[in-house]
């Protein structure tokens, strides 16, 4: 391990309802198993449930993962539920998603999501995507302190 790297795993919570699609992220993040741990709950009030837990344990993911289009709680009710409560405000929430509509993006932003991911339709570009994810969240979740200057 270089000086650089994290000495922790970063730790991901996917909240997606449909199976074929966290199969396909649980795949596509095996490839990183040494760097991110992924907790995948596929339902909203069941996210918001673990999440609770986490909190009281002092142990929340660093980056949650949430899909737009799910029965119950959509992802939209999820993220408006993390950013009403002071605990969760702080949580980076990417939207990960099939959903091309303007209206979900800026739905997204106005919620304040970190960023908004539209699932790329084959798994060669969803693995790049999955690649720059983890490369961006890891440097930013474990950005070493700059040494003082001499």
């Amino acid at each position: 391990m270089t000086a650089s790297s994290p000495t922790r795993r970063l730790c991901l919570l996917l909240i997606d309802d449909n199976p074929a699609d966290c199969m396909l992220a649980q795949e596509a993040f095996e490839q990183y198993s040494e760097q991110v741990s992924i907790k995948v709950i596929q339902d909203g009030q069941s996210a918001l449930d673990w999440l609770h837990e986490q909190a009281a344990k002092q142990s929340l993911p660093d980056v949650v993962l949430l899909d737009v289009n799910m029965p119950g709680m959509n992802g939209f009710e999820v993220l408006s539920a993390l950013r009403n409560e002071t605990t969760f405000r702080h949580l980076p929430v990417v939207m990960l998603t099939t959903s091309t509509r303007q209206e979900d993006v800026d739905l997204a932003y106005e919620l304040i999501a970190s960023s908004y991911l539209v699932k790329q339709p084959d798994f060669r570009g969803f693995l790049d995507q999955i690649d720059s994810l983890v490369r961006f969240w890891s440097q930013a979740r474990f950005r070493q302190q700059p040494k003082p200057m001499n």
